[in-house]
């Protein structure tokens, strides 16, 4: 079991004993997980460049910052849970789909977008 599993299989437990999974439809668990990340976003929203890659400096920022991501991720495999989707084998399969569209020849140093899937 990889550590994956065993956290969704600790959400699982989580929400049965509380009487929530009536709550953790997967609509409800897309809006939870969109408004985790818009707590995220907004630690980082004012910030600088340069401040947003030394957020991690402040004790007090970064505790707040690794409350939202570990909310995201939580909402993020709850999410896959309960539409029976492996985090990990969706994550391989989207960056070898994006190995295929972001060559290294054509964008290495390059932030353009790829053109849509045909």
């Amino acid at each position: 079991m990889s550590e994956l599993d065993g956290l969704a299989e600790r959400l699982r437990e989580f929400v049965r004993v509380r009487d929530w999974g009536r709550f953790h439809t997967p609509k409800n668990l897309v809006m939870a997980l969109a408004g985790e990340a818009g707590e995220l976003l907004a630690e980082f929203q004012w910030l600088t460049p340069a401040e947003s890659s030394t957020v991690m400096d402040d004790p007090e920022a970064a505790a707040r910052v690794r409350a939202e991501i570990g909310d995201v991720l939580l909402y993020l495999v709850r999410l896959a849970d309960a539409l029976d989707i492996d985090l990990l084998e969706a994550a391989h399969a989207k960056l070898d789909e994006s190995d295929r569209r972001y060559t290294v020849e054509e964008y290495r140093g390059s932030a353009r977008k790829a053109p849509p899937l045909t």
